[in-house]
């Protein structure tokens, strides 16, 4: 089985684009800037919220704040995924072997069933019907929750650079 598995991402990192991206001057780095980028606009407008929601920047309402700042995370996510992929493609054996990258995987997880917690629970049934100045616990655990979890992950892929 492990020969199986093994065998794949050989394939994967021998696939022309994988072999194109790691041969090219710009094609590796220019993914890594636009990843990187991805990556500010997700965490730095989670981190935002994440921060109002801990009860800094009082005088911002939540609903605006929410309005304003979680598109943007949404698109940082649609940059980093298919950057991502393709910047695994380069290195895929040594990757999928990875405990650091497995760990990185685990904590994304993580992330985005704290974000699922957040929107389908605490701002349908907390926020919204009472757009309160001062968020409930549950809220500011989850933000809590996800600033430690997205410092782990850009941990994380920073160490898988090393």
């Amino acid at each position: 089985m492990h020969a199986t598995v093994s065998h794949f991402f050989e394939w994967l990192e021998n696939t022309p684009l994988a072999i194109s991206i790691r041969q090219s001057l710009w094609a590796y780095p220019a993914l890594e800037i636009i990843h990187i980028v991805g990556i500010v606009m997700l965490v730095g407008a989670a981190f935002l919220f994440d921060l109002r929601l801990l009860g800094f920047s009082k005088n911002l309402p939540l609903p605006i704040l929410s309005r304003h700042l979680l598109p943007w995370s949404a698109r940082g996510l649609l940059v980093i995924i298919p950057s991502g992929m393709l910047l695994f493609l380069t290195n895929a054996t040594s990757l999928a072997f990875d405990p650091t990258f497995w760990l990185k995987l685990v904590l994304l997880g993580a992330a985005g069933l704290n974000a699922l917690v957040f929107h389908q629970i605490i701002i349908n049934r907390h926020i919204k019907p009472k757009i309160q100045e001062s968020p409930p616990f549950g809220a500011k655990i989850c933000a809590l929750f996800s600033i430690i979890v997205w410092i782990a992950v850009i941990a994380c892929g920073r160490l898988l650079a090393y």
